[in-house]
């Protein structure tokens, strides 16, 4: 019997179906010759520290650092009927055809359950990215061998197990120190959330720590045969900052009384140029989730849940957790098909049929840059499209719009720069002429224009010449205020997430995240910002993250290597030697367990001090309101406060 392993129930349904397998057995689906199980994400789990020695039930500071020496997996109480039912199975079949999510966590999900079942017959790889029919069957001709992915097995348990060695010793390291001072909550800490914990802490403290510098802008507002446009002052360059804004408040006042004087301003200098942007890649995930915490207000979990829900249940999206936007030539042969289904599935798309080029090959299409996965895009099998309703659609509505972008041109438009001398102040006008709206028609708001939320019209230029002069019809003197960083959505947080690198100074390890796109993982992150939430370290205010008084403290208590997203880039050096076989499982393991044990004896004698209660359930801190004063503003001596017009004389 040949037996097919799945990650979820929908996706062995999916299968099945496909297979022929259309009789329902006892946690399976029964075919000829063919048996399609599926698991419950993961049916094992690693074993809790009392599993290995039953003191451990207690937390004590003399039992740290506990290290296993044989590794075990326990049974997960909750999916421990349908266990039963894959050990069973695995006992009849001849072959097996591991079906789990096509990734390091999937391989790990199959595999452990053949190590703890002793599953010992041959076993081959379904490689999916869409439960489509079309795209089952595709993958169905062509099972790799299963020794092809087998690494990726070794490399993910290497990663659980230096999880479990961080989490179990160090949370029970700070929990006992912080019960010494009198905090009874869990002080959870792990390899990825810490370091993300602290990228909060650090805008928070930068937010905090932010002093308000007075600047001063003027607008002024020219005449060219009655057309109106606006141009701003440009100050000498020892009168502004860095980012060119003026310091000085006399110089603006000066510089705006001579310019309300002024009858005319004339043209010294004008530029034209042909601007082309690409079409953006297809998401992935991160990306999607930062454009849906932006533009639908989406929290990055809701994200993830709705995407899941667009390929497994609604089937029109490709698998959603993929940390790659490109997408594989071997793909492209299929864009006709898709482009015909999605504009049957929806009339709107008629709009772009004279314009929509199913043979044009954008960037996107870069078989070197794929990696395990593509980028996220619609499946052919877009139909009833009014399932989708609310969330959801808007959710599809964005993957799809990047997919139909690749077919369509580059958006190009015309940027005129425009430079003035007027009163012997420097004024620059800047204006943008769409000649092209290309691949931006398949956007949603190109399709159906929200009602009330236009979006702004960018400034047209009329047809200036060198020479010519403009009337000064105004002049407004602004006094402005340099603004504080911004604190993170869970949008940015998944962005900061992937682009951590930028705050590791090694240039290989910064390299290394580059390449591992940061810290975490495309289908971990959102869980990560979320259990951080459950547990209070974080709050929401509005759309705001802010961290608590707790992760304050225990940001500054844990030893800097745990919260430095460096120490994840050479965990996944490590973790890709392991996967190339350059370095075995053990000796990985090994080095994490001496490098924690190192850590828990240099903090073992720490003082800690938590601020914040803790939870009546002790199962970490409640959330709270964040008391920390806001910055206050420090106004320079004389500053106006408010943007005030100069009058003409």
């Amino acid at each position: 019997m040949q037996l097919y392993l799945c990650e979820k129930p929908s996706q062995a349904k999916d299968i099945a179906a496909v297979l022929g397998a259309r009789r329902r057995g006892d946690g399976c689906w029964l075919g000829t010759g063919v048996t399609v199980t599926w698991c419950i994400g993961h049916l094992l789990e690693t074993a809790p520290p009392d599993a290995y020695d039953a003191r451990y039930k207690r937390w004590v500071l003399a039992d740290l650092p506990i290290i296993p020496e044989q590794w075990k997996m326990t049974v997960k109480p909750r999916t421990a009927s349908q266990y039963k039912a894959v050990k069973r199975l695995l006992g009849e079949a001849t072959e097996l055809v591991i079906a789990t999510d096509a990734d390091r966590e999937g391989e790990m999900i199959a595999r452990e359950l053949v190590e703890h079942c002793r599953y010992r017959g041959p076993i081959r790889r379904l490689w999916l990215s869409a439960l489509d029919d079309a795209s089952i069957r595709k993958a169905l001709a062509a099972l790799k061998p299963g020794a092809e992915t087998f690494s990726l097995y070794h490399s993910a348990l290497g990663r659980s197990r230096a999880d479990w060695l961080i989490g179990m010793n160090m949370s029970r390291l700070f929990t006992l120190l912080g019960r010494q001072s009198g905090y009874q909550g869990v002080l959870p800490v792990g390899r990825v959330q810490t370091p993300t914990l602290r990228l909060v802490v650090d805008r928070d403290r930068s937010i905090d720590d932010f002093v308000p510098v007075a600047y001063w802008a003027i607008d002024v507002q020219l005449l060219h045969d009655s057309t109106a446009f606006t141009a701003q002052w440009r100050a000498a360059a020892d009168a502004c900052d860095d980012q060119d804004r003026c310091l000085n408040q006399a110089l603006a006042q000066k510089a705006a009384a001579a310019m309300s004087s002024a009858a005319s301003a004339r043209v010294i200098k004008l530029r034209t140029e042909r601007m082309r942007e690409v079409a953006p890649l297809p998401f992935d995930l991160g990306t999607l989730q930062e454009v849906c915490s932006k533009k639908l207000g989406l929290g990055a979990q809701e994200t993830l849940d709705i995407a899941q829900a667009l390929y497994e249940t609604h089937k029109v999206i490709t698998y959603p957790r993929s940390d790659c936007g490109y997408l594989p030539l071997s793909q492209h042969s299929e864009a006709p098909g898709i482009l015909a289904a999605l504009r049957q599935a929806d009339p709107t798309l008629n709009a772009l049929n004279d314009y929509l080029e199913p043979q044009r090959r954008s960037r996107a299409w870069n078989d070197a840059k794929v990696s395990a996965h593509h980028g996220i895009i619609p499946t052919a099998a877009a139909k009833n499209l009014e399932r989708l309703v609310g969330k959801q659609r808007a959710v599809y509505t964005l993957i799809r719009a990047r997919y139909l972008a690749q077919f369509l041109p580059n958006h190009e438009y015309d940027r005129t720069q425009a430079d003035f001398d007027c009163a012997g102040e420097a004024l620059r006008a800047v204006g943008k002429q769409i000649v092209e709206p290309g691949w931006k028609r398949a956007l949603p708001e190109a399709l159906a224009p929200a009602k009330g939320r236009e979006a702004p019209v960018p400034q047209t230029l009329p047809a200036l010449a060198e020479g010519r002069d403009c009337a000064v019809a105004d002049v407004k003197l602004k006094d402005l205020w340099t603004q504080p960083p911004k604190p993170f959505t869970e949008g940015d947080l998944i962005k900061a997430m992937k682009s951590v690198a930028k705050l590791v100074e090694d240039p290989l390890l910064k390299q290394k995240l580059k390449d591992t796109t940061g810290i975490g993982t495309e289908a971990t992150r959102a869980s990560i910002i979320q259990g951080l939430l459950d547990r209070g370290y974080l709050i929401k205010n509005g759309k705001a993250l802010a961290a608590t008084p707790a992760a304050f403290s225990l940001i500054d208590a844990v030893p800097r290597a745990i919260a430095d997203p460096g120490t994840t880039a050479i965990w996944e050096q490590a973790l890709d030697m392991v996967q190339s076989g350059e370095m075995s499982l053990e000796e990985f393991v090994t080095k994490q367990a001496a490098w924690m044990s190192k850590q828990v004896a240099r903090c073992a004698g720490l003082n800690l001090t938590i601020s914040g209660p803790a939870s009546p359930s002790g199962r970490g801190a409640t959330p709270w309101k964040n008391k920390r004063k806001p910055a206050k503003r420090k106004p320079a001596t004389g500053a106006r406060r408010a943007a005030k017009p100069v009058s003409k004389a």
